[in-house]
């Protein structure tokens, strides 16, 4: 149930700002094609950096997703700032689409290491002392 709402909340608030978009002319644009493989690039990094220092494969596409996420926002702020151009929602998308791309693939294609839980030894140990053999008193 979590998965479908965290795939339809951003469907439809992306949707709604995209009023003429057709997915055809997304994929032809080669445009839009840098920016999916800069947000592989940048989803990878993410996750396999998160991975290696958490080895949690939960933060790791996460990180991976957020990583290709500020990828794209960067590069988007970049090109509105200082090359006079505007805002692109559909670069970021694709960025960031990139990202979630390689972060659902990666965890696929890993081994699956059983976690084996040592159980500690409970029982109480009694007190050394000097004496040679221990007896109750009686």
């Amino acid at each position: 149930m979590k998965l479908i709402y965290t795939l339809l909340i951003p469907t439809i608030i992306f949707g709604q700002s995209f009023q003429n978009f057709s997915f055809s002319s997304f994929i032809e644009q080669e445009d839009k094609q840098l920016h999916f493989a800069a947000g592989n690039l940048a989803g990878a990094a993410g996750y396999f950096w998160s991975y290696n220092q958490y080895q949690d494969k939960k933060r790791a596409m996460i990180t991976g997703i957020c990583t290709a996420f500020a990828a794209g926002v960067l590069k988007e702020m970049y090109d509105s700032s200082i090359k006079g151009n505007y805002l692109d929602f559909e670069d970021l998308t694709a960025t960031t689409l990139g990202g979630i791309t390689v972060t659902f693939t990666v965890p696929l294609f890993q081994k699956q290491y059983k976690t084996v839980k040592v159980r500690q030894n409970k029982r109480k140990k009694r007190p050394k002392s000097n004496k040679k053999c221990w007896c109750p008193k009686h």
